[in-house]
């Protein structure tokens, strides 16, 4: 059973320091998952996380699933459908849970820099790899910790904003003050009068913003 003060549904952030880096190498789900949505072609995604980061693969597959199935994620549009499949298995893309450090090179390699003030801040997304940030996926950032925000929601929309860059989708902006932030806004750096969301799609249609 999961502590209220480790419950990501209750609390904005985890207590405790997060490792600055790992090993470098990933553990994989042996998971397989149902068919989340109710049409379209299928995208097959692995789970991933690595060694030496305190976190537990199984955990951070629940936590992706949770972000995936919605309601109001990726699959709601009726387009495509996703599903989890093991470590070993053919697959279109994987999410990986990797400490700064390991993020800061993976994403690196792909040209995206997620350093802010020089420290790896941000997750990022390289052709077929969705790359969470360890740090943020146990501490959210500032503004939503300010206001009260539970970290599950945090995790919910890095999974699909993040997600929402393999699927072809770029950066979006506040389309108003007061009004949710598009998934596809840069959520984890500002809100800029937006408030938190974590989904594409509201109330059964796809809510988006201006582009960037």
């Amino acid at each position: 059973m999961v502590a209220p003060e480790d419950d990501p549904r209750r609390v904005p952030r985890l207590a405790g320091t997060t490792p600055s880096a790992g090993s470098g190498r990933f553990s994989h789900s042996d998971r397989t998952g149902p068919v989340l949505g109710r049409s379209g072609k299928v995208l097959r995604y692995r789970v991933a996380v690595e060694r030496g980061s305190g976190a537990d693969v199984g955990s951070f597959a629940d936590g992706v699933h949770e972000a995936l199935v919605g309601p109001g994620s990726w699959v709601d549009g009726g387009r495509l459908r996703l599903r989890q499949v093991p470590g070993a298995t053919g697959h279109d893309f994987t999410v990986y849970l990797a400490t700064p450090r390991t993020a800061g090179r993976m994403c690196a390699a792909v040209a995206v820099d997620i350093r802010v003030e020089g420290k790896p801040y941000t997750s990022c997304r390289g052709p077929g790899r969705v790359i969470i940030n360890l740090e943020r996926w146990r501490t959210s950032v500032p503004h939503y910790v300010r206001a009260g925000t539970p970290l599950a929601v945090y995790r919910q929309y890095v999974v699909n904003h993040e997600v929402g860059h393999e699927l072809g989708h770029r950066h979006e902006r506040c389309p108003a003050p007061g009004r949710p932030a598009p998934v596809m806004m840069q959520q984890t750096l500002f809100l800029h009068g937006c408030t938190p969301n974590p989904w594409p799609y509201l109330d059964g249609r796809r809510y988006a913003g201006p582009r960037r």
